[in-house]
């Protein structure tokens, strides 16, 4: 599991940005909404070389280097949910801003109890603003990462999620990603379907599906069960991700699928409750892994990242200089590319010019995030000259 010194520094800075966001700034919802219409060509769907060892446009077999920035909250600490509903013209216009700074994916996240009523009832209304928003993100020439069963803020957690058991709560889960999967199977803009964030299996008993730790009130670490009764957990993992694929193999059989896993060293690898990337290949279509390396530590993360490169396209789904300089992980970044084949930030919806002007704390971290991201993409010409 991610080092608490890790843990401890997210969360110190993960607060400083809730408090610098509480400054006033311009409202992004006043800035022109334009057509969601597609403004570019087509975009081919993405999937995997015969031999799994790098993603391609299926159209042409073009090799495809995801390059790109979660967006899964905004600077003043909303979900995605909380405001694309009213403030929709700041959505399109975060799309433009992450397009514009060299992005050709963005991972979403999408609440469980924002898209089911019920188990078995989907939520139709935002089912269709999701769609709506792949195909903007596909005018956009942008593909999206969606993660999935997303519980980050409990007071947005229904009661009857929280009570159902084991089994139900597994048939609730499998019923949200068929309802996404039914909606989006003929959306060439979706990357892929993240069945969920970070999930680990206890090691004995608990009482609460979301774990503990809370990041500026976000519970990213989700239990997959309450109780393992000594059941191995590889076999949960495995179990529980089968149930989860057939959901969405019932209505589309070409989107990627992938779980976002957390890291694991490899001395801990034996006794780890987080889902372990050698266990789940066969049923995963690329391993998505969420790295953040610690300063003066580059070889304990290039360790981690060897143990995650199991024969399949390997993304690091979640990097930031949380634990190190920006030149260091810069460094990770370039020499990460003899294992990783794809690499996602992060950007929360305040453009460079915005926090230059009225830099917070951890604004000067994301301005340094941002200027590595736009030199270090490896899609951008002066990137593949530098290659070669």
């Amino acid at each position: 599991m991610t080092s608490r010194r890790v843990l401890l520094t997210l969360l110190t800075m993960v607060c400083a940005c809730g408090l610098a966001s509480a400054a006033p700034r311009p409202t992004r919802a006043t800035k022109p909404a334009t057509a969601t219409a597609p403004t570019t060509a087509p975009l081919p769907f993405i999937t995997v070389s015969a031999d799994r060892s790098r993603f391609i446009r299926a159209a042409t077999s073009e090799k495809f280097t995801p390059w790109g920035l979660n967006y899964d909250r905004d600077h003043k600490l909303r979900l995605l949910e909380d405001y694309w509903a009213k403030e929709w013209p700041t959505v399109e216009a975060d799309f433009r801003e992450m397009k514009d700074l060299g992005a050709n994916v963005v991972r979403v996240h999408l609440q469980f109890g924002k898209f089911m009523n019920s188990p078995t009832e989907p939520n139709t209304e935002n089912l269709e603003r999701l769609r709506r928003l792949v195909r903007f993100a596909e005018g956009q020439g942008l593909y999206v990462d969606l993660t999935g069963l997303g519980s980050y803020r409990k007071r947005d957690v229904p009661k009857w999620y929280d009570d159902l058991d084991e089994s139900a709560r597994w048939s609730a889960q499998a019923n949200f990603w068929e309802a996404i999967a039914k909606t989006l199977a003929d959306r060439p803009g979706v990357f892929c379907y993240d069945l969920v964030n970070e999930p680990v299996v206890p090691a004995e008993k608990i009482d609460d599906w979301v774990h503990p730790l809370a990041l500026a009130g976000f519970h990213y670490v989700q239990h997959i069960v309450l109780d393992p009764r000594g059941r191995d957990a590889n076999d949960i993992a495995r179990q529980w991700t089968r149930q989860m694929t057939a959901a969405i193999r019932k209505h589309d059989k070409r989107h990627l699928i992938t779980i976002g896993m957390l890291p694991i060293k490899p001395e801990d690898a034996e006794d780890s409750r987080g889902f372990v990337p050698s266990a789940l290949k066969d049923d995963l279509d690329f391993i998505a892994l969420h790295l953040y390396p610690e300063s003066k530590r580059l070889d304990e993360a290039m360790a981690t990242l060897k143990l995650f490169d199991v024969g399949r396209p390997l993304v690091i789904e979640e990097i930031f200089p949380l634990s190190t300089t920006p030149k260091e992980l810069g460094q990770f970044i370039e020499q990460s590319r003899t294992a990783a084949d794809g690499w996602i930030g992060f950007y929360w919806g305040k453009t460079i010019e915005e926090m230059k002007d009225d830099p917070g704390a951890f604004d000067k971290s994301m301005l340094a995030w941002l200027d590595l991201f736009t030199k270090l993409n490896p899609t951008s010409r002066a990137a593949t000259q530098a290659k070669d």
